[in-house]
Parts: C-alpha cells; structure tokens; sequence
C-alpha cells in the first residue's frame, strides 16, 4: 500500500502537508511594490513625472512612425531626433512652449507645477465641499419645510402599510406628503420604501435622520406644521421609548390641535398618555387587536376578512353623518333606514359614541349616525323600510355550544393574549394545548397558563417532524393555531417556520381525512410580503400582524374620531364583530332580502353589516364576504352560509 503524503507533526493527526511556497513572478513581484509604494507622499508625484517622460518619449517616436512612410515612399530624408525634438514633445504634454535655454525650461517646469499644484488644491477644496454637502443631505440632516403633512416617529415593518393607506386616502389631495423621522440611515430608508412600498402614486415621502426622543432633532421636521404625527413602537422591549417621545413632541410643539396617534402595548401607558395629554395623544393598542383578531379568526370563519375590508382605505369604510329625518325615531328605524349602508351605532347628545346601542334609543336632531358605506355619499336616508320593520319576528336561541378543543403550535408574547381572548369565548369544558420548540420558547414562558376556566396544557418539543405531527394527532381539535416565535428568532425566520408548519399540518390533515368536521387552521404571519407565500401553504384564515396594525394606525390618523369606534370593536368588553352561521337567524333554502336579514338581527338586539355566501367561496370559508351589500340584495340561504353583525361579546 502506498503511503499518502500526510505531516503529523502538528494539529490533528491526518493534517493535509503544509503546502510548498511558489516562486515569486517578476511582474508580481513588480505590482506588488508599486502597491505598496503608492500610499507614501510624494511617491506619486514621481511617479506622474516618470510618466510623463515615457509618454513623450512615446510621442516622438509615434510621430517620427506616422511620417516615416510617406517621406520614405517620396525619398525624402527625416530628421534625425535631437533632445530639442524630445523637449518639444514634453513640453507639449505640460502645456508649454518649445523654451530657448535651459533657464526658461527649468521656469517653465517650476510655473507647471505651481500652477497645477493650485489648480488641484482649489478644484479639491471645491470638491470636498460639494461632497461633504451631498453627504450632509444623504444622512438626511436638512430641515422639513413641507406643512400639512402625516409625520411618522420611529420605523418598524408597518411603515410599509401605513403609506400604502395613506396613499390611497390621500388620493384627491392635491400634494399629499409624510416625512418619516427615524434613527435609521437615511439610504436604508430611501431603500427600503423603494422596495417594499411601491405603487405609492402622487404621495411624497421624505425621509429624515434623527433621534425622534431628541427635541433638538425633533425641531426639524416642522411639527407644528404636520396635520398629524404617528409614534411607532419598534420593538416589544416596552413603551419607554414611546413614552419618551411623546414628550419630546411636547415640548417641542405644545399646540393641542396635532393629533398624536401613539403605538402602545401597556394598557395602563396608554391609559397614563391620553390623561397627561388631555386626550391629544390617542393610543393604539396594535398587540391587543393582533391577538383579538387572531383568536376570533380560529372561532368564525371570515372574521378576518371583514376586519381588513373595515380597517382598509379600498372598498367600504366608516362614516359619520347627522340625519334629521331620524329625528324623535329608535336606532331599530335608522337601522332600515339606508339602503347603501349599514347602521353600527350612534354618536350621542354629548359626542359619545355607541356601538350596537339598544334598539329602542331614541333619536335627536343632534345625533349623528355611524355607518359602514362605500363612500360619505352613499350614506343616504332613504326611508324606513315599514314592509320589513312592522313584521313581527321572534328570535330565536342560538343553540347551546359544544365544548372545543384548539392546538396552539408556537408561543411568544403573543400566546398569552390570544388565549386570554379565547378564554372569553369558549365554552365550558373547552380545552387549549399548547406546543412550543424548547429552542424558541424558554421552561419559564410556559408557566403560570391560567385562563378562567378553560383548561391549557403545554408540552415543548425539539421541532421534529413526528413530535409535531404525534402532538396534533393526540386529539381531535377544532381549530389549529399557528404562531409565529416573534420573540426568539427574527421576523422572516419566525414566518418561515410558521409556514412549514402549515405545510405540515395541511399534509396531516390530507392523510387522516379531517374527518367530517375540518379542523380549521389559522395562522399568524408577521411580515406581510410573506403573506402570498403563506396562502400557498394554505390556512383557513390568515392573520397579517404587521398589515393589520398598520391599518389601524392608518385609519386613526386620517380621522381620528373613529379610535373610540375601533376601541370598543377590539378591546375584551362591549361590541364586537361577529359571523354567525346563518341559520340562527332564518331557515336554510329561504330567499330573502338583506334588509330582512337585517331585521331579523335587529330582533337579535344586533346590527347587521355584511353576508358570507360559502358558494363563492369553495373550501375557502374565509372569503366570500359580502361587506354592507344594498339591502334590497336577494340571498339564498345555504348551508355554510353566515351574516356579519356587530353584538355583544358571546
């Protein structure tokens, strides 16, 4: 056997033989000096002058070749070169005259070096200059002058979002403007928004660098001037940062008139804020909503879909209008009293608005009208509809609910809050349990899971396919929840084991069946760029974390009235939204008109606002929403159908 050439005299033994040093080129060993001598002073100059010799050297041979040919072909004799044929060359390269003597050619080279050594030192001053203020303007340091615009503190994913809103509500603005204030480079951003918020049409977005917690950076971007100022939370690491800015704001602009929509996580910071400021800070709790919205979509197919179609600038919105022919009537009259919108609520004698109020409150010719339409057009009176109001309807119960049974796969400080909403909801004897990677999601998280009287269980697994897959097949859930690990690993990794999972899932449910009843699966995803990727992998109802709080921001700072409307469809008490299957409500193959669906839910003590027909939507139970259709739409109800409606918690 022949023995491989191996050195075990030092490190492992099997180390590979050190290799053998080559012979050094000339030409390497050339650039290498010229390398290294490059950087001293003044080495370059001589070489430029070394140069320049060469290159007139090179000239009068180049111009003796290109005369050569034709002397030698007509027999005329050349010159013979001389040092004064060479002299003439270079001073030609230097820009000189052909100089008699040797004292006006050593002045002549003296006047060149002076001359371009100051020629080099002004246009290098100049261009210093030029370059220090273009570099001054990239690190974003100039102030705003624009006035009327959103101004955005802070950076975070859901900046994205939000200018896509404002975007599209700022339309028929004739210069709509935000500036965006951040500590982040002044590049980043200009790349970032290139990237990830195109299609913005007319609106202008200008980026600045600063610290928004300084007032002295803060007095740059022309608060006074903004018609809005927007605080976004960057991490989940607490509200002090928050906090600090709302301060800084102050004492940079006291003016009341600029509403402050500040992202909060704490309750009692938001609670704290809006007292401090005499309500000019309006607090957006995006966790608490993320987490609601994520909880209701395990339970009601479609819930996600209308909160975004609600929250969203496309499609149907908000408004508020004051009424007088509703004036001395019920809210059970102005409920039928609009065939393109959809009655929520009121705003009452002293601007405090109610959702889904009882029917029988009376009417005043101050009482304004909260309406989800098309457009601030569309919410015309157009009569109450006495053919459907005077029929007498009887509620019905809603049948009694059936324990469930939920998987929560992932865990973060998210979990906490979307079982606490749960918890809320389910009924008596229902269950949660709760698997979590022990590499994401540390012993101590997982301790102390009391939520009322639902029983949780947790287990930790190390990520292995047949731990996941044995977990789920355990029981039979009603719903499996998938969230993302927000605080362990970054935003895209957390996404893309969200979506594995769901891949997962998909493959187990394909394989056992899911039985009669499909167990739905909802999932979180944090970045929305990813959320096409996850519909791919297929859920019931997907949840777009960053997407959706930006709406809410969104929302709010356009019109700042609508926070108490949103407080109250997204916080733990009062109204909600709610899609309930259509058979509480009337008998499956009837067809009817939405207006008596709507009448039918009104005697449910609940406004109706929208329907799910599942026809159009197959195997997909979280589209086919109808959001505020006229009431004189015809429906044929079907199994799997469901209306909408805002109610009390259930």
């Amino acid at each position: 056997m022949t023995e491989n050439n191996r050195s075990y005299g030092q490190g492992a033994k099997g180390e590979a033989a050190a290799p053998t040093a080559k012979k050094v080129s000339l030409l390497t060993r050339l650039r290498y000096n010229f390398d290294n001598s490059i950087a001293k002073s003044g080495t370059f100059v001589a070489y430029m002058l070394g140069a320049l010799v060469i290159m007139s050297i090179l000239v009068v041979f180049i111009k003796y070749a290109l005369y050569a040919v034709p002397a030698l072909y007509a027999g005329d004799k050349l010159p013979t070169p001389t040092f004064e044929t060479f002299w003439g060359s270079f001073a030609a390269l230097l820009g000189k005259g052909g100089e008699a003597t040797w004292a006006d050619r050593i002045l002549g080279i003296i006047s060149w070096a002076i001359t371009i050594t100051l020629a080099a030192s002004i246009t290098g001053f100049i261009v210093g200059a030029i370059n220090r203020t273009f570099e001054r303007l990239r690190k974003g340091k100039s102030p705003i002058v624009d006035s009327g615009h959103t101004l955005i503190l802070g950076w975070s994913n859901r900046v994205f979002p939000i200018l896509k809103e404002l975007a599209i509500a700022n339309e028929n603005v004739r210069k709509p403007r935000v500036v965006i204030f951040s500590d982040k480079a002044r590049d980043f951003m200009e790349d970032e928004i290139e990237s990830r918020a195109e299609g913005l049409g007319k609106l202008k977005v200008v980026t600045r660098t600063g610290d928004p917690t300084n007032p002295a950076d803060l007095k740059r971007t022309n608060i006074a001037g903004a018609k809005s100022i927007i605080i976004l939370d960057e991490n989940e690491a607490g509200d002090a940062t928050i906090v600090s800015t709302v301060l800084a704001v102050k004492s940079v602009n006291a003016n009341a008139s600029t509403r402050i929509i500040a992202e909060v996580d704490d309750v009692n910071t938001a609670e704290a804020l809006e007292t401090a400021t005499h309500g000019r800070v309006i607090s957006v709790r995006s966790h608490d909503v993320i987490a609601r919205v994520t909880a209701q979509a395990s339970r009601q197919p479609g819930l996600a879909a209308v909160t975004l179609d609600l929250l969203d600038f496309d499609g149907d919105e908000i408004y508020f209008s004051n009424v007088p022919a509703l004036a001395g009537k019920t809210y059970a009259d102005a409920i039928l009293a609009f065939n393109t919108a959809s009655v929520i609520g009121i705003v009452d004698d002293k601007g405090v608005a109610h959702l889904n109020p009882k029917q029988s409150t009376k009417l005043t010719d101050s009482t304004r009208i909260i309406a989800i339409a098309e457009d601030d057009d569309k919410l015309v009176y157009t009569g109450v509809r006495e053919d459907i109001a005077t029929k007498k309807i009887t509620a019905t119960k809603p049948p009694t609910a059936k324990p469930e049974h939920l998987l929560v796969i992932g865990w973060s400080s998210m979990g906490r809050s979307v079982v606490s909403e749960l918890a809320a909801f389910l009924p008596k004897g229902s269950s949660v349990h709760i698997v979590a990677q022990s590499k994401f999601v540390a012993a101590a998280e997982m301790t102390d899971l009391t939520f009322g009287d639902i029983k949780v269980t947790h287990a930790s697994v190390s990520g292995d396919i047949d731990e996941l897959i044995a977990a789920a097949s355990a029981k039979k859930y009603n719903e499996v929840i998938i969230l993302g690990y927000r605080n362990a690993i970054s935003e895209s990794e957390a996404d893309a084991q969200t979506m594995l999972t769901m891949l997962q899932m998909n493959q187990l449910f394909a394989a056992d069946g899911n039985g009669v009843e499909p167990t739905r699966l909802v999932a979180e995803i944090l970045d929305s760029r990813k959320a096409e990727l996850a519909r791919v992998a297929a859920a019931d109802d997907l949840v777009v974390s960053d997407n959706l709080a930006a709406l809410l921001i969104a929302q709010v700072s356009e019109n700042p009235a609508l926070a108490p409307i949103f407080e109250d469809l997204f916080d733990a008490e009062g109204a909600s939204i709610n899609v309930c299957p259509v058979e509480q409500y009337l008998p499956i193959g009837a067809e009817v008109e939405f207006a008596e669906l709507v009448a039918v839910a009104r005697a449910h003590g609940e406004s109706a606002i929208g329907y799910r027909v599942m026809a159009n939507a197959p195997g997909d139970a979280a589209s086919g929403v109808q959001l505020n259709p006229p009431k004189t739409t015809r429906f044929k109800l079907a199994p799997g159908d469901a209306l909408v409606v805002i109610s009390d918690l259930k």
